[in-house]
């Protein structure tokens, strides 16, 4: 999925409009860390599943 930076400015704004200022660094916290902990949690399955056929 590619955004261009059109498109993300317009998230942006929005996210703006919808939460306001003081709640956007929250947001982006929260979304980082929800991030990484998926890409964690894919790459321990992906670890397992390679463990797995090896055996």
């Amino acid at each position: 999925m590619n955004l261009s930076f059109g498109e993300i400015l317009i998230i942006l704004v929005v996210a703006l409009i919808l939460f306001g200022p003081s709640k956007l660094p929250q947001l982006g916290r929260a979304a980082g860390e929800t991030l990484y902990e998926f890409k964690k949690g894919m790459k321990q399955v992906m670890d397992d599943d390679s463990k797995q056929t090896k055996s």
